[in-house]
């Protein structure tokens, strides 16, 4: 019998993040420019040990935003095999975090965040990668028919 340790020291590591997908009433999507990224992407990150994703959500948009909305239903689930530095795979998950009246409430955090904007889809295209992309069509289409998608693909 093999030792439980050795079991899940030889098992595929994966990291897990959770963001939050907000809008503005016109439907634009926050996104956030970290400084340690070229381009910009959804306001959350890792999962801490010990803390489910909706929790790492909500710890996140307070910690990068100074925002504490409702961490409503998950939207999205994303697997993102290795990609550019990251050397194992991310599952991704995407909540609705709801609509902001404006950005006046946006307490941005300096020592990860270069910005902050609401965007078209259109616009977010110019600034996010592909499979940013995918997530955010996939959570629009989520949001309004009152599903969760899965994305088992991303693109570079």
């Amino acid at each position: 019998m093999i030792p439980a340790d050795v079991f899940y020291a030889e098992l595929n590591k994966v990291v897990a993040g959770a963001c939050g997908f907000i809008t503005d009433p016109s439907g634009r999507v926050l996104l956030v420019k970290p400084n340690y990224r070229d381009h910009w992407g959804w306001p959350g990150g890792h999962v801490d040990e010990g803390e489910l994703p909706e929790e790492a959500c909500g710890r996140e948009l307070l910690e990068e935003l100074g925002l504490a909305p409702p961490v409503g239903r998950l939207l999205v689930v994303h697997w993102v095999p290795p990609l550019g530095d990251r050397p194992i795979p991310l599952v991704h998950f995407l909540f609705d975090c709801g609509t902001v009246a404006d950005g006046d409430s946006v307490v941005l955090q300096a020592e990860e965040l270069d910005g902050y904007g609401f965007f078209t889809a259109d616009e977010a295209a110019g600034i996010m990668p592909p499979y940013l992309m995918a997530q955010l069509a996939a959570a629009e289409r989520a949001r309004a028919a009152g599903t969760t998608a899965y994305i088992g693909q991303a693109t570079a």
